[in-house]
């Protein structure tokens, strides 16, 4: 096959023409879903039944990349739905990029588990909700993203619903943490939302030159391989593989076999959480893929709430509707947008059609 030919195949899986475009998106934002709700309340379910090394925490997130292999090879070797070879075309720039990005992806992965050691769920997804801030401004400096109403209202509300949080933090302290870690939390958490705020619009900026899904899903497992290298060298020096199997025995007490069974259980949430972040960055742009994200976390909130019996009164009610108005005025101004665009060319093919009748 020529590569003219080859381009235009694996354009047609990023076009909204083609008929896989929404299912796939579809999948990808379910992903997406069960990824970050699960993930949220599997890693603290690990620090509230005793378990206690951040840098399993760490590991877990990224460890489970060989999952990744599945969207790649199935399309091409058991459906023979694909006709480009996996991995084809991955040059030495990609790759030193997934590699770069894939180290900062493992640091953004360990201020997550220490800010999720210390913070409630819902504390702690409703700080993550300002990485949405963060995107905004990363997505106009790296990506020329338009500055709208709608959009800056977003960041606005959901700025100001994390400094509501900051300033009560006193009424959502747990009892075993001290103030101290609870402010050490409150920083990993916005220091993680802020890092993976610049991951998305840097994605977005490579994925402009990728027009095949496998090829994203290839890029994610170099960049896990390198986050779980750094992870791994954390354990190692930290004893993190020794405080593994010393938790899953001794100290986690749920019993080891629960011990593992949420190990295991972290590691399929967390590539599912990423696989659909990644995804919706290529099917649609960062921005919309912070969004989204942060429309979930309204959804780890109320499932910190309900699962953990996490306190939610005051603050954090105020937070929650304000992030949920902010989002509903994001997808709003994007509907608008599309509306316009649709009418003016709809209005442009009737001129068209009436010139050409003349």
């Amino acid at each position: 096959m020529s590569n003219t030919t080859q381009t235009i195949n694996e354009q047609d899986q990023k076009s909204v023409t083609n008929k896989r475009y929404l299912p796939l998106l579809l999948l990808n934002y379910g992903f997406l879903f069960i990824g970050s709700l699960s993930s949220s309340l599997l890693s603290k379910y690990y620090f509230n039944h005793k378990g206690s090394s951040r840098w399993v925490s760490t590991w877990v997130q990224s460890a489970g990349f060989p999952l990744l292999i599945i969207p790649i090879v199935v399309p091409y070797y058991l459906f023979k739905s694909t006709q480009r070879k996996p991995f084809t075309g991955f040059t030495p720039k990609i790759l030193a990029l997934s590699i770069f990005i894939g180290f900062m992806l493992g640091v953004n992965n360990l201020l997550f588990s220490w800010g999720n050691s210390y913070l409630p769920v819902s504390t702690s997804s409703l700080l993550l909700s300002s990485q949405l801030v963060f995107n905004l401004i990363l997505s106009v400096i790296i990506v020329k993203q338009k500055i709208t109403f709608m959009n800056l209202n977003c960041v606005i509300l959901l700025t100001l619903s994390s400094v509501l949080l900051a300033l009560e933090s006193s009424n959502d302290q747990p009892h075993d943490v001290t103030k101290t870690k609870y402010f050490i939390g409150y920083l990993a958490t916005i220091g993680a939302g802020l890092l993976f705020a610049l991951y998305l619009p840097i994605m977005e900026m490579v994925y402009k030159k990728v027009y095949c899904y496998a090829m994203v899903m290839e890029m994610q497992i170099v960049m896990e391989v390198a986050a779980t290298v750094l992870a791994s060298i954390g354990m190692v020096f930290g004893g993190g593989f020794t405080e593994m199997k010393r938790e899953g025995y001794q100290v986690f007490d749920k019993g080891e076999k629960v011990y593992w069974a949420t190990v295991v259980s972290n590691v399929v949430s967390w590539q599912l959480c990423f696989m659909g972040t990644a995804g919706m960055v290529f099917l649609t742009c960062s921005l919309t893929g912070g969004i989204c994200m942060t429309a979930l976390l309204m959804m780890n909130v109320v499932g910190g709430v309900v699962v953990y019996k996490e306190e939610f009164g005051g603050v954090k009610v105020v937070s929650t509707v304000m992030c949920g108005w902010g989002f509903c005025s994001y997808v709003y101004g994007i509907y608008l947008v599309n509306h316009s665009m649709l009418m003016w060319r709809f209005t442009s093919t009737i001129a068209s059609d009436v010139a050409l009748s003349h």
